[in-house]
């Protein structure tokens, strides 16, 4: 017969997430198995049912289709319910399965307060935090020429920041002296400390204070750094701008941001600013610019140069050409960022009209 797990905890089918946690606290203190009178069997049973009642999403599911056909039949059995238990050990409801196994624990830690903190330490630690430091992000702005972002260039520059000692190359021991394990850790980084709880002993493990994990103690520490492997300093960074780079774009170079003592470093990031070009106008990966035809040119047409970030181009306008009239030269705009290829190039032509008319001109123009 399947398990109804409001049943299991105590609680009434409308209790509150609240009134659902403190049962579940309250049954894991009773019938935990490390405790003299605890009961392992009860343990994993009470388990299963706060895995599911105490999920709102997993609760929704199991109030819909776990009291299906008039009871908790499962599906196979009389009734021919959904069994909720099935679909909780498939998706992890049951954490323990078929014993303590530590591989197959999904407790919420940080869901049960001072809970989780015992069975974290319980369950081999897994509160502690065993990562190395890392150091901390830069972020700068750097102005680039049109050209530049247009086809790429090498930039070098300078950086005050915090970067690793240069006389003890970031060990933090003065060059020569003696390197020994740390008394305190044994040289393992870690130190264990033995925690009462109610259910009893508890082993939990913790970074080392003194070696901070690292596990070394140094005779002497660095007389530059005092023993951190870091300090403040300059340091030149070439940095390759890519073809195509469009203003406001970051660059990210890894592990170039400010080390952590004895630790990794962070990242930098480059965010670009293109210096306005005087002629030039970026519009994607297509470049505008404007040129000026006089009455004659747009009327009879005529060949005329036009500048383009790859050099002078030549540009017939056919007879009869129309003020605002757009012309393209295919790939002479932007390449492509990270891909082949280039944008073009559109000209859009303005015909000036002669404001003052000599009465020669204004002749020839009413003959024309």
């Amino acid at each position: 017969m399947s398990k109804n797990y409001y049943d299991l905890l105590g609680v009434k089918k409308d209790a509150s997430q609240e009134e659902i946690k403190k049962a579940f606290r309250k049954l894991a203190h009773e019938h935990h198995p490390d405790k003299g009178n605890g009961n392992g069997d009860k343990f994993k049973e009470i388990n299963e049912a706060y895995q599911t009642l105490g999920n709102p999403e997993k609760r929704r599911y199991y109030d819909q289709f776990g009291s299906a056909a008039g009871g908790f039949a499962g599906a196979g059995q009389p009734g021919g319910g959904f069994n909720y238990q099935d679909f909780a050990r498939a998706s992890g409801g049951n954490p323990f399965g078929g014993g303590f196994n530590q591989s197959n624990v999904h407790f919420d830690f940080d869901d049960l307060g001072d809970l989780g903190d015992i069975f974290g330490s319980f369950f081999g630690g897994a509160r502690t935090n065993s990562r190395r430091q890392r150091g901390n992000d830069i972020e700068i702005e750097l102005e680039v020429d049109f050209e530049e972002a247009v086809f790429g260039a090498e930039k070098i520059i300078d950086l005050s920041k915090i970067i690793l000692c240069g006389h003890c190359g970031g060990g933090g021991a003065e060059p020569g002296s003696k390197i020994s394990d740390c008394k305190t850790c044994g040289g393992t980084g870690r130190v264990v400390r033995q925690q009462q709880t109610i259910f009893g002993a508890f082993q939990s493990q913790s970074v080392c204070p003194d070696c901070r994990g690292e596990g070394r103690s140094y005779e002497k520490k660095c007389s530059r750094c005092g023993g951190s492997g870091t300090a403040h300093g300059n340091e030149r960074i070439k940095v390759k701008i890519p073809a195509g780079i469009e203003n406001g774009q970051r660059i990210k170079l890894s592990s170039q941001g400010e080390p952590a003592p004895k630790g990794i470093s962070g990242d930098l990031y480059i965010q670009i600013r293109i210096k306005p070009a005087e002629k030039f106008h970026r519009q994607g990966n297509n470049i505008l610019t404007t040129e000026h035809l006089s009455l004659k040119q747009a009327i009879l047409g005529d060949k005329i140069q036009v500048d383009t970030v790859d050099g002078p181009v030549s540009l017939k306008i056919p007879a009869g050409t129309q003020s605002h009239s757009e012309f393209r030269l295919k790939n002479k705009g932007v390449p492509y960022l990270g891909s082949r290829g280039r944008g073009d190039h559109l000209v859009k032509v303005v015909v000036d009209i002669p404001r003052n008319l000599d009465r020669k001109t204004r002749k020839l123009l009413e003959e024309l």
